[in-house]
């Protein structure tokens, strides 16, 4: 099995921001896991229907800040922006 940092090194079609939406969202989904929380329990959780939360986790539909605050709001926890040079 691919991990997630093996199969990043071969992304070449994406950009910079939306792989750090990609990120993120990587991110949640291995904390969902952790927590042993369903897609159906966190679709509830979050005010997203199941549907919307497979989707999101397939990257059928790209991830957007308003969406992964969701998701991370359903989980407990918060995004933070962080502005960095360049």
């Amino acid at each position: 099995m691919t991990t997630w940092q093996e199969f990043e090194k071969i992304l070449t079609a994406i950009s910079p921001v939306d792989k750090v939406l990609i990120d993120a969202l990587v991110q949640l989904v291995s904390k969902r896991w952790n927590l042993k929380v369903s897609q159906k329990e966190l679709a509830k959780r979050s005010g997203m229907s199941l549907a919307q939360v497979t989707s999101l986790e397939l990257l059928e539909t790209m991830p957007t800040l308003k969406i992964l605050s969701q998701y991370a709001d359903g989980l407990g926890m918060k995004l933070e922006l962080t502005v960095v040079p360049a």
